[in-house]
């Protein structure tokens, strides 16, 4: 099978496209054969061993998983004898996380993993890019334990994790207030944020309104910017470390001193998760946003746009001959 390939850290160039040896299930797994995943954060940051610390985790000279790739969608086209649960021919879609695997034409996965099937109504490309950026949006949600009716304002809502937040922060009640660039304020807004400040035209951090909880997912604020806009008992959260890794290490000072605070969760694999996405999106309360499609052997190009730091939602992969209406 086809599958792209990395065996040493560095820029996208190190990426090739290499015939492998096709997995075989084991008694619990199912083998998918995949039609869409995408290029994330995730995805560049082990290919590139960013953080450099993150070596003791994904190989200190080399990676230890050589086909990257967290998020899938496909058809299963073999099963193990102890799966009862997942036949031949059902069309799925899942998470692999930290197992990654899904850049290749075939991945296998425990039966009992992070993946379900597809709605009806969805096609491969839309439902691959659901279940990343909401993983973390839905741990940074939990963490901060968002309510109805509270106040949150999101930054870099047009993001991967950004969109899909304002989606499941919406979805459970509460008010958003969205932070984005001119072009994305009409999608935001239709992803149901209650107002949108263009980040080019004005400060965020200089309003006179107050939140429950400021996430910031694209980590390019602070909490010191941030800290004003805080309500008593207020949460800021970052997807990144921030300058000279401060968030983790205010994470340990602030609950103990001061009556704001900054949370760094570590987000923890929930299988159910991918259940309540699929669930969501069947009722027309949630979407993977998609800004590009590549094709599998322009993976390396793919990667770079994404390391701009310029798109929006989502980059998703096409395989076996599938195409994408938002091709670049």
């Amino acid at each position: 099978m086809k599958a792209v390939v990395c065996t040493r850290y560095g820029p996208p160039d190190v990426l090739q496209l290499k015939e492998v040896d096709k997995p075989a299930p084991r008694d619990n797994e199912v083998l998918v054969r995949v039609h869409a995943t995408t290029v994330n954060r995730t995805d560049c940051a082990t290919r590139k061993a960013q953080p450099f610390f993150a070596r003791f985790v994904t190989g200190l000279i080399r990676p230890k998983k050589t086909i990257l790739g967290t998020e899938f969608a496909g058809e299963i086209e073999a099963v193990g004898k102890d799966v009862t649960s997942i036949k031949v021919g059902d069309k799925v879609f899942g998470y692999s996380g930290d197992d990654f695997c899904a850049h290749a034409e075939y991945m296998t996965m425990p039966e009992e993993g992070s993946l379900t099937t597809i709605p009806a109504n969805m096609t491969y490309e839309e439902a691959a890019p659901s279940t990343e950026g909401a993983h973390y949006a839905l741990s940074f949600i939990r963490n901060a334990n968002i309510q109805s009716g509270q106040k949150v304002l999101i930054n870099g809502a047009s993001g991967g994790i950004g969109s899909a937040a304002v989606q499941l922060v919406k979805y459970l009640g509460a008010d958003v207030t969205a932070v984005c660039n001119t072009k994305n304020v009409a999608l935001v807004k239709s992803l149901g944020a209650d107002r949108v400040l263009d980040y080019t035209k004005e400060d965020f951090t200089r309003g006179d309104q107050m939140y429950d909880a400021v996430l910031d997912t694209v980590g390019k604020s602070s909490f010191g910017r941030c800290k004003p806009l805080l309500k008593p008992g207020g949460i800021y959260i970052s997807s990144e470390l921030g300058y000279m890794a401060q968030n983790p290490i205010l994470a340990l000072i602030t609950p103990i001193i001061g009556n704001k605070k900054v949370m760094f969760p570590n987000p923890k694999h929930c299988d159910e998760n991918v259940v309540l996405f699929r669930d969501l999106m069947e009722a027309g309360k949630f979407k993977g946003v998609i800004d590009r499609c590549y094709p599998l052997e322009e993976i390396v190009e793919a990667c770079r746009y994404v390391e701009t730091g310029q798109k929006t939602g989502n980059v998703v992969i096409t395989l076996q001959g599938s195409t994408c209406s938002t091709l670049k």
